[in-house]
């Protein structure tokens, strides 16, 4: 059977041919029809070999010329490479002679199963022997408030989408991919996130969306970028955050999930990078939301800030130029979709790049030495008051978005007019 130590998954399929076959027959057939489908990362030849595929388990009964069974083949590849492995088995149609068909029924998480066990027994320990032994270990604790803030997850509408218990009652939501990010934003105490379950978001999240502020927070991959795309398109969100490149919401830790909050972008600027269009206005008539939209107005600096003893000059409306000067055409054309962005010195040379989702922290820690910014992204009001602070001469974005003030001193550019 599967080596417990390093198994991940175990694929669960039922397996139906056309005539009797037996347990080498649909061995062979796996081997043989799977060789050079996936390349050499997963061929199965060389994944038993180093241990990364268990042993193949399969159960076959022959009845009435016709042979029916199951197969089960345990990974430790990750989720990904399991089910691109899992896909690969339904190709099989044929065993030896016989025409034959395999369906995959369920891919076991063996590490879920471990955790619920363990779950399980610690609060059984703790009921029965606590008289005897007061525990004093705090990851017991921590384990018993995990479980109960599982116990913590409501379900909403007639689909049951799995969500925190306090989603209908707050002014304010996460929207997260799946189940298991919930979960994790539920351990660290936060209740009001709700899952969207993939790209098809249900009705219940796009209409319980509607009167309150939305915050979607995906995977750092491209799933979580296709699902941000989904929902810009269907429902009213308000910001967009993301995890960590390559990581997803449900793997991180509570100092990762407050700085991916806090780095979330307006949703106008993400509607930009991701190329959405013709999204209909807000018209909710929630009494919080008419006060958000009333207070988001373009900030603009007073015309006495002070900077190196001299008096700022005043600011002036923005006129949106739709090209670029020639020595920053070549940057912005390597910046082109990559959602990133460079501050420059004087002599156009790149002192530190940085992505477009943390421009503006990144930009209120730096020196006197940055001349230039350019990126690709939308020049935002609240980008140019900061860069007017650090003395700023010049930002170069892929957009212009409502910027209605800037200093007389600084230039602004675009490759494309809003």
């Amino acid at each position: 059977m599967q080596d417990t130590d390093t198994t991940k998954y175990i694929i669960h399929s039922k397996i139906k041919a056309d005539g009797i076959v037996e347990r080498p027959d649909v061995v062979g057939a796996i081997f043989g029809q799977t060789e050079g489908l996936l390349g050499n990362d997963l061929d199965l030849r060389e994944l038993q070999k180093t241990g990364r595929i268990g042993r193949i388990e399969v159960n076959i009964k022959s009845t009435g010329g016709k042979s029916n069974g199951t197969i089960d083949i345990p990974s430790s590849l990750d989720k990904t490479e399991t089910a691109v492995l899992a896909a690969s088995l339904e190709t099989i149609d044929r065993i030896g002679p016989c025409i034959a068909n395999i369906d995959i029924t369920k891919i076991e998480d063996i590490r879920a199963s471990k955790r619920h066990h363990i779950v399980n027994r610690a609060k059984h320990i703790l009921t029965e022997m606590f008289d005897e032994n007061i525990p004093e270990s705090q990851e017991i604790t921590d384990e018993v408030k995990q479980a109960v803030r599982v116990k913590e997850m409501v379900f909403l509408g007639k689909e049951d989408i799995p969500c925190g218990p306090n989603v209908t009652d707050s002014d304010a939501i996460i929207v997260v991919e799946g189940r298991a990010d919930v979960l994790n934003l539920l351990r660290y105490g936060i209740k009001n996130s709700v899952a969207v379950g993939g790209t098809n978001v249900p009705k219940a999240v796009i209409d319980i969306c509607k009167n309150k502020k939305v915050t979607a927070f995906t995977d750092g991959d491209r799933g979580g970028e296709l699902i941000i795309k989904e929902l810009l398109q269907v429902a009213e969100i308000d910001f967009i955050a993301r995890a960590p490149d390559g990581k997803g919401v449900e793997e991180l830790v509570q100092r990762e999930i407050i700085k991916s909050l806090r780095q979330k972008i307006p949703v106008e600027q993400a509607m930009d990078m991701y190329q959405i269009g013709g999204r209909k206005a807000r018209t909710s008539s929630h009494p919080k939301r008419r006060e958000e939209r009333r207070d988001i107005r373009p900030r603009i600096v007073k015309p006495a800030v002070k900077s190196r003893g001299v008096e700022r000059q005043r600011r002036r409306p923005v006129k949106s130029q739709s090209t670029v000067s020639g020595e920053f055409k070549e940057q912005m054309s390597e910046l082109s979709g990559t959602l990133s962005g460079r501050f420059l010195d004087e002599n156009k040379a790149v002192i530190k790049e940085v992505m477009v989702r943390d421009l503006a922290n990144s930009m209120k820690d730096v020196d006197s030495k940055v001349k230039s910014v350019i990126f690709d992204g939308v020049v935002t009001q609240r980008l140019v008051d900061i860069a007017a602070e650090k003395n700023v001469r010049e930002i170069i974005g892929a957009k212009i978005g409502n910027v209605t003030k800037v200093p007389v001193d600084m230039k602004i550019s675009s490759t494309n007019e809003l």
